[in-house]
Order: structure tokens, then sequence, then C-alpha cells
């Protein structure tokens, strides 16, 4: 099953990661969480790996509307982003596509919001990387 909507940015982490905060801003979407994964598994475990930060992106009226329509769909909520350094000067950005809910828990209630915050989120991806006219 696919499960995340992706882009690949040909720019350094720390920008990328200012874009997709702002990006996700420009289509409505607020952070209510950040995890930085590095530092977390740097603290936790001791080990390294590359940047990678998880955003928790929610806009209210979709998140209400999903838990109108499904109670325990919080869960599946916030919308996540994770935004992750390939090295060389590439991120990769990739979010939860919105489809799964309505996959995961076969309630079809589900679907306008899920339909609303997937092209949301793919707007906001392909706003990070845009393609050659």
């Amino acid at each position: 099953m696919d499960y995340t909507l992706t882009t690949m940015v040909d720019a350094d982490f720390d920008a990328t990661l200012t874009a997709t905060r702002a990006q996700l801003a420009e289509v409505g979407f607020g952070v209510l969480t950040e995890i930085d994964m590095a530092a977390t598994l740097r603290t936790k475990l001791d080990v390294d790996i590359a940047p990678q930060v998880i955003l928790g992106a929610c806009r209210p009226p979709l998140a209400y509307a999903a838990l109108e329509a499904e109670p325990s769909i919080g869960v599946l909520l916030p919308c996540n982003v994770v935004v992750r350094a390939l090295g060389t000067g590439r991120t990769l950005v990739e979010a939860m596509d919105p489809a799964t809910m309505v996959k995961l828990t076969g309630n079809d209630q589900l679907t306008d919001v899920a339909v609303d915050a997937r092209e949301r989120l793919n707007r906001a991806l392909e706003a990070l990387s845009p393609r050659p006219a």
C-alpha cells in the first residue's frame, strides 16, 4: 500500500525544513509538533542518523470534520510531514497520504476530508520542488 506523498528537493536540509514550514502555512496547515529524530536518537540511544524532522501538521477544520466522522481518527492525526536529509544537497519531504485514513478505517465519510487534505499537502510539496515548465 502506498501511503506517502513525496517530493525531492534540490536544497539543503535547513533550507528545506524552513521552506516546508512556510509552504504548509501557505496551504492552511499549522505545525503543532516538531520532533527532531536525529537529536532524539542521539540523546536516547547514542546513535547518529542524518538530519530528520517530523512536523505534525494540522488544519483544525479538517481535524474536526474527521473526528465528527470517525471519533477514533485522532490516532492518525496530525498529518505527519517528514523532512529528511539525503546528503549531496538534496532533501526528501514526505507526508502521510490522507487517503490512508479512509483505507485504514473503511469509513467513506472521511473521503471529503482526505481529498481536501491531500490536495493541500500536494500543493505544498509541489511548491517545494517546482517542475520545469
